[in-house]
């Protein structure tokens, strides 16, 4: 190999390196700068919320929730019984007429007893700065806990610090789910992408009018 050819694979190796680092110590970054958010459900329910924010996950065809969502859901409406919060913020992708997440989840929580009235939906919460953005920003919401499984919740938490909303977490993970560790790997590169946004902090794609949760959550029925 000429020398000059070895100068340019020192110095690919060398950017790989930094990068490579770069990721990982973002990554770590984000997961320790919250890990102190995450609480149990007894050390919530004092919390004085406003909402619990239950982040949306995939639907199966027959529109029944997948494991991941059913769990987020469960331990949501577990925060409201306790008395977590007086309100259920269910957030999703709602994009499609043939796809509903928010629906699904609702009607899960309906279906255990929690008062429609009390469960508000985001039906554009693509993703999670979206939701964590909008439940400020069309929600009025101040001080939340957010649900989802921990994997997950350190990204959320990280987001709603940065957005200026007084937030905890509750993880949801009632079980094992299968895939795991693609999703782990995933959710490194994601971390990473949510740290600059929420350095940039963009407005989501959707806004729309203020709708209060002091209100009644069937201002957000289809």
């Amino acid at each position: 190999m000429s020398r000059s050819l070895k100068i340019i694979a020192a110095s690919l190796a060398g950017l790989a390196a930094a990068g490579f680092c770069a990721l990982f110590g973002i990554n770590s970054y984000v997961k320790n700068s919250v890990s102190d958010m995450i609480r149990s459900p007894e050390e919530v329910k004092d919390f004085g919320a406003d909402c619990v924010i239950v982040l949306g996950c995939k639907v199966k065809e027959d529109g029944r929730p997948s494991d991941m969502l059913r769990d987020r859901v469960e331990r949501g409406i577990e925060l409201y019984n306790l008395g977590a919060a007086p309100k259920i913020l269910m957030s999703g992708d709602h994009g499609r007429k043939t796809y509903n997440e928010v629906g699904t989840m609702k009607q899960y929580a309906i279906d255990a007893g929690v008062p429609s009235a009390d469960i508000f939906m985001d039906h554009a919460g693509f993703s999670t700065y979206d939701t964590v953005y909008r439940a400020k920003a069309v929600f009025g919401a101040k001080r939340v806990v957010i649900v989802t499984q921990k994997y997950h919740l350190y990204r959320a938490l990280y987001i709603a610090k940065s957005l200026g909303l007084d937030a905890v977490g509750v993880d949801s993970d009632l079980e094992s789910y299968r895939g795991q560790l693609k999703r782990d790997i995933r959710e490194i590169l994601a971390r990473c992408k949510d740290f600059a946004t929420s350095v940039l902090k963009p407005q989501p794609k959707y806004l729309g009018e203020v709708i209060p949760l002091s209100g009644s959550g069937d201002m957000t029925n289809d």
